[in-house]
């Protein structure tokens, strides 16, 4: 039994020796983990209770760079999908927006029609599978008829989409305006361009629907997003939960600002979402970056108000 302990055979019948394995002090070792990483509790500093390990550290640099970009009056440009609404979270881009933390929003076209239907009648989302079965999804009067209506009147006073949506559910004073996001981007004088992809939304399926005009407010908003972009030098551009239509779009008028002489090289270009999109990957993380963007998984519910709440440490 001692020479088992002390000897081991390998497969050519050689003879190791462990009890002359060489070592060296603890002490004396490179660690990627010290006792200076650990975080201590903090019940007022959410910051504080972040690591500046690995997505913690990456997150704080985030938060960094957008404080940074209010102070020094750069664009914060938040790009997101419907989900955002759908997740309950239009107070807390409302109150960034307030803040003066967010200076233009973005978005595809389901997110001004559930912002429509909270202002309107205080719910949105509906159960598309029942609904699909009937024939009715997608089929409520007054959003067809509000919408379409209103998109019609901006085409003709040639407006931007998003400003189009603002400026019916402020003028008409919808029972819960205060809770639309678009409405108070209209209020505060901030940009908010709606990017539709016609035939996606449900919008599209009713008698008022006027194509044209929807083409012709979208892309209004797209040369307004090419225009903010311009301005985009040391500002910060954040999507959350858009997989396509805001990654391709804002490649697009990001290669626009650049094709017609306008600097845009150093910014800070972060996406967040519940799992790994290809096209926000590399159209909002990696390319116009350089690869030297950020992407961070976890849920809206979770990781916006997590944003929020480290945002307010600093402001």
């Amino acid at each position: 039994m001692k020479i088992w302990r002390t000897f081991l055979k390998n497969e050519g019948g050689m003879v190791i020796n462990i009890k002359k394995v060489k070592r060296y002090p603890l002490e004396k070792r490179e660690s990627k983990v010290s006792i200076n990483m650990l975080v201590t509790p903090d019940k007022k500093n959410l910051i504080k209770c972040m690591p500046d390990v690995l997505a913690g550290k990456n997150f704080k640099e985030v938060v960094k760079r957008i404080i940074s970009a209010k102070k020094n009056k750069k664009p914060v440009i938040f790009m997101f999908g419907a989900h955002v609404i759908k997740c309950g979270l239009s107070r807390i881009v409302i109150d960034l927006m307030k803040k003066n933390v967010i200076t233009a929003v973005s978005t595809n076209g389901a997110s001004i029609i559930h912002d429509f239907e909270l202002a309107y009648t205080g719910k949105t989302s509906e159960d598309v599978a029942i609904q699909l079965k009937k024939g009715e999804f997608g089929m409520s009067l007054e959003t067809g008829k509000y919408i379409n209506g209103a998109v019609k009147e901006g085409a003709k006073r040639n407006l931007g989409l998003g400003e189009t949506i603002g400026n019916m559910i402020n003028n008409k004073k919808l029972k819960f305006h205060r809770d639309s996001i678009f409405a108070n981007a209209y209020n505060l004088k901030i940009p908010a361009t709606v990017h539709a992809g016609i035939g996606t939304d449900i919008i599209y399926q009713h008698p008022e629907c006027d194509g044209a005009s929807w083409g012709k407010t979208s892309y209004n908003d797209f040369i307004k997003l090419t225009d903010i972009i311009t301005k985009l030098e040391g500002g910060v551009v954040l999507n959350f939960g858009s997989a396509v239509i805001l990654p391709e779009v804002f490649l697009k008028s990001l290669n626009l600002a650049r094709n017609l002489g306008h600097k845009v090289n150093n910014f800070t270009a972060c996406n967040f979402d519940m799992n790994y999109q290809y096209r926000a990957a590399e159209n909002i993380v990696s390319r116009p970056t350089g690869g030297s963007g950020f992407y961070f998984i976890g849920h809206h519910e979770i990781m916006l108000p997590l944003l929020y709440h480290s945002l307010l440490t600093f402001l």
